[in-house]
């Protein structure tokens, strides 16, 4: 398994959904401090840090962030953690976490349950320039 960076937090996302990409993509945009590093889902080290979490592969088909030695968060709640840590005013979605996880999710799950249909799939996962590589776990 790839070593987890240290002092940095871990992004899972859908790696062929054009949504994710695009959020893979504001969060590099928006992280001015270099806090997190991404793997997809499809990945082997992305299938080993959801196992090594006891969560089932199959049944995920959602952002998890992991901070590594602290916690990790997965769908809503995900998304707003990483907006904590997010420059250009992301930063205030964090205030959204006082909505009851079950409504977040809710309204997570039908956005989820809709994103190949609403926004396409891709063939493959995303290929990072050279620029970003570093930023990529898998």
């Amino acid at each position: 398994m790839n070593k987890i960076p240290e002092h940095k937090k871990i992004v899972l996302f859908d790696g062929v959904c054009n949504l994710c990409d695009g959020a893979v993509q504001r969060i590099i945009k928006h992280d001015r401090k270099d806090i997190f590093r991404f793997a997809s889902l499809q990945s082997d080290f992305g299938k080993e840090l959801v196992a090594e979490r006891g969560l089932d592969p199959e049944e995920l088909d959602s952002i998890i962030l992991i901070d590594p030695g602290v916690a990790y968060y997965k769908k809503s709640t995900a998304a707003l953690e990483i907006s904590r840590d997010l420059s250009g005013g992301y930063s205030l979605l964090k205030n959204f976490l006082f909505i009851p996880e079950s409504l977040r999710d809710g309204i997570y799950d039908f956005i989820a349950n809709n994103r190949y249909k609403w926004f396409g799939k891709k063939e493959q996962c995303m290929i990072p320039t050279p620029e970003l590589k570093a930023k990529f776990l898998d």
